[in-house]
């Protein structure tokens, strides 16, 4: 069938030109050439697909049958160029994206604006969930790409890390007396502490540090999102766990204070996410471009 395309392109030329001559011209080749590729398919077909007369040609009832195939068939390979055109000039496309809501808030809007700017006929679609369930959308087929809080082992997942984050302990003015002096793990645990969900991948890596210190913590409370350890902590519910890139608005403005600890917790990193052995369409390639390169 593939073989036989060319000859096909070429009988649907002289269908609409009605002669060889003519077909030779719009293909840029010799008229022999046309007389021998239509010998050819209808050697190939076993049948006569053309009337031949001086003045041109004109089409059998077979040939007549055969065009409408042909010219529809055409028809839908055009179609199809066209839209792979399309989506390599990102004119259509979809990007799915796999992202927590502090992420996405702190984080990623800027570069979502961006690309939005630049490629607006590319739909959006925004899958928001903790690390663990970005990592199951992906998996699943349902994300193409995840920004995450790190770090990820998983061999089937491409990780790259693009930003650096730090993990502080922070209060309201009831513990200003804290902030005064750098702070001991020991001295911090023993506090009311206020920390995210189990879940929570920011969580897990801060506890995995503090129990790598010889320390155990059991919170006072364990909130669902970044914003409200922040609105805890400013009211004197205690000392919270949060990010500090994501809480400078509070930090700047004095609504609550960070704890300097004799034992900083090492810095980590958000990064990107995506499978290994799926290829990345062409919207993902430009966002993760747009990412490093801002």
């Amino acid at each position: 069938m593939i073989g036989k395309l060319d000859l096909y392109r070429i009988f649907h030329a002289v269908c609409k030109s009605k002669s060889f001559s003519h077909a030779a011209k719009s293909l840029y080749m010799t008229q022999p050439a046309i007389s021998q590729a239509m010998a050819q398919l209808e050697k190939e077909l076993g049948t006569h697909l053309f009337y031949r007369t001086p003045k041109g040609v004109t089409l059998t009832n077979e040939g007549k049958l055969l065009h409408d195939y042909v010219n529809s068939a055409l028809g839908m390979l055009e179609v199809g160029e066209e839209k792979v055109l399309e989506l390599q000039n990102l004119t259509t496309g979809e990007l799915r994206i796999g992202v927590g809501d502090t992420i996405s808030r702190y984080y990623l809007l800027p570069y979502l604006e961006t690309f939005y700017k630049k490629y607006p006929s590319i739909k959006l679609k925004v899958l928001n969930g903790t690390t663990s369930q970005i990592v199951t959308y992906i998996k699943a087929g349902e994300a193409d790409v995840g920004i995450c809080n790190l770090p990820i082992y998983d061999d089937q997942l491409e990780v790259t890390p693009c930003k650096d984050i730090h993990d502080i302990f922070v209060c309201g003015d009831k513990y200003m007396n804290m902030t005064k002096q750098p702070t001991s793990l020991d001295y911090l645990v023993k506090m009311p502490l206020i920390f995210l969900e189990n879940n929570a991948n920011s969580r897990q890596y801060v506890e995995e540090y503090l129990k790598g210190c010889g320390f155990s913590i059991l919170p006072e409370f364990e909130l669902g999102s970044h914003d409200l350890l922040l609105e805890f902590a400013k009211i004197n519910l205690g000392i919270a766990c949060v990010t500090k890139e994501f809480s400078t608005d509070y930090l700047e403005r004095g609504i609550v204070h960070e704890i300097e600890l004799q034992q900083p917790i090492p810095k980590r990193s958000i990064g990107i996410c995506h499978l290994k052995t799926v290829p990345l369409s062409r919207p993902t390639k430009k966002f993760i471009q747009i990412i490093h390169e801002q």
